[in-house]
This record gives C-alpha cells, structure tokens and sequence, in this order.
C-alpha cells in the first residue's frame, strides 16, 4: 500500500532536515509546536523532516497537522522528555498530541494527559495513516491511546491507563509493549470500534506484557465488530477471568472477534474465559503475527542517518 500523502519511491529516507528544540534556548525553536509550525504546509513533501526536541517537560499541546506529512517527533529518551498537558472536557479537544499527518513517527518521548479521573482524558490521538512510535510512554486514565483511523505501529512502548485506554478504529500492531492497567476493578484495556465484518481494522497485541493495580479486561466492544487479538503476551494476575466484557449488549457476542494465542502468566488461564472469545489456532493467528496486518513493508521506514541543517527561511518563519 502506497503512502497516502505521496509516493514514497520518490523520497530519500536516509537523510532528513533536522529542527532543534530546546527549552533552554540553543536549539532552533523553545517550543515543539513552534517547530512543526515552521515546516512548509505541502501534502505532497518529498522531505523527511526531524524534530529533535532536548531533555525537558514541555508542557504544550502539540498538533500535526493534515498537510505536513512526514515529520519525525524524537527525544533521547522517554525518561527525560515529556510533553504534558492535562485536559479533559471533550475527547477530541483532550489529546496532548494529536497527528492528523501522514507517514509519522515519535521516538522516545513521554506524552502525557494529567487530567486524571472523571472524564475522557486523551495523552495521544492518531488519525491518520501510517504512523509508529517506538520506545514511547503514554500515560493518562481515560481513553489514554486514541488509536483512530489508519495503519499504526507501535513498539517497545509503554501505555498506561484505566478506562478503555487504547482505543478507537485503527489497524494497529502492538509488538514487545508494556500495557499497564490503574483500574481498581472492571477496567477495560481496549475498545476497539471495528463497525462491520467488512473493515480490516483491529489491534494485534505481539509479545507484550500486561501488569496493573487492580483488575481489568482484556477489551470491550466500541464498535459491535470489535477486534482484538493478543499473542505471545505475558498476563499478570490483573487480568479478569472472564478476559472478556460484552459492555452491556449480549448481541456483540455474536460479532466481536476476541483471540488469545499462547500467552502465559497467572491471567492467561482461559479456564473461566467468556465462550465468545477464541484460543486460536495456528492458521487463525497467522494473520496477526507479522507486520503484512497492518501493510508495514510499505511503509515503515528506518530512521534517517543523514541530517542537513533546516534553510534559513525555515528557523526565521516565526
């Protein structure tokens, strides 16, 4: 599948124009969406952009917008660069980030939502096509990971929450994250929004680990055709029983497909498992196992080893 923004044959991805961000002042711009502001509007870009943003919080809500594809938001370690925002009175107004942009990538960042309980509180919202993360932490409480529309991956991430805290209508490949649950009791992990048996949307779970406070389930249905797979995770005690809720209509038991291949831990045992859930077998995991579910070989892309400083016309825009 080609990118939705350009053709990607005709872009160098080994080298891109870096912006610095820095709140101390040595960098390029103090603020991240001052950065992304100063990159050229052009839906079909041929550039990779950069934007290193130094140690810090930063303490902004950030949006990429729709026409600025191809941009790559990265510190040097989630640990020590934090974006962080706290509201939540509207959903698509609560996100810290939000990337309506094409082919777009965040490395080693925090995000997060510290509006905290009592309403829909989004840290990060995708809705677009192809966009990864990798090494980053998102935390909130409530709908934490809006993983909207499009082919997302996602890896070496950890994403923290209560409420339906990865959720939405994406394809979405989670491989090697630590999904962590503050739910006291009755949490839900995921609600996935998939709306008919046609939409080849739904999120695949790859060797991950889930660990929390209290007790949750794997998923409730958003959408009555939900989808949701974990394979190769490690469960802790966290895990309901059940695994599994209907979020209060019996008919999605007949629509949502909810699967579970060999994973281990004391919440894998499937003893108790709601019978509208799946132990898949091997020709019915295959599918979720690899990146071909969410169309990665075209499009996932390596990180750029080649920088060239941002023009003049860039740094003096603001």
């Amino acid at each position: 599948m080609a990118s939705s923004s350009s053709s990607s044959s005709s872009i160098d991805f080994s080298t891109a124009i870096l912006i610095r961000v820095d709140q101390s002042g040595k960098g390029d711009f103090n603020k991240i969406q001052d950065a992304i502001e100063s990159i050229p509007p052009n839906l079909n870009n041929s550039q990779l952009y950069f934007i290193w943003v130094k140690p810090g919080v930063y303490r902004e809500k950030v949006v990429i917008p729709v026409d600025k594809p191809y941009i790559t938001l990265s510190g040097t370690k989630a640990s020590d660069t934090i974006l962080v925002w706290s509201d939540g009175k509207v959903l698509l107004d609560s996100p810290t980030l939000t990337v309506f942009a094409s082919d777009f990538v965040c490395r080693f960042l925090t995000i997060q939502n510290e509006f905290g309980t009592g309403a829909q509180a989004v840290a990060v919202r995708v809705a677009a096509d192809n966009a990864a993360f990798y090494g980053c932490v998102i935390k909130s409480y409530q709908d934490t990971l809006l993983d909207g529309d499009g082919n997302h991956y996602f890896k070496n991430c950890y994403i923290e929450g209560a409420t339906d805290f990865i959720c939405g209508n994406a394809s979405s490949l989670y491989e090697k994250c630590h999904l962590h649950s503050l739910s006291p009791k009755d949490g839900s992990i995921t609600a996935q929004k998939r709306m008919s048996a046609t939409e080849k949307s739904g999120y695949t779970f790859l060797g991950c680990k889930l660990t929390g406070s209290g007790l949750t389930y794997l998923g409730r249905p958003w959408g009555p055709y939900s989808r949701v797979v974990f394979a190769y995770s490690f469960f802790s005690n966290v895990v309901l029983p059940q695994g599994w809720n209907e979020w209060r209509d019996p008919s999605k038991q007949e629509t949502v497909y909810y699967g579970e291949y060999k994973c281990y831990g004391p919440g894998a045992d499937r003893k108790q498992r709601v019978k509208w859930s799946k132990q898949l077998s091997d020709d019915e995991a295959a599918v979720f196992l690899s990146k071909d579910f969410i169309g990665g070989k075209d499009w996932l892309r390596p990180a750029p080893s080649h920088f060239k400083n941002a023009p003049k016309s860039i740094l003096s825009s603001l």
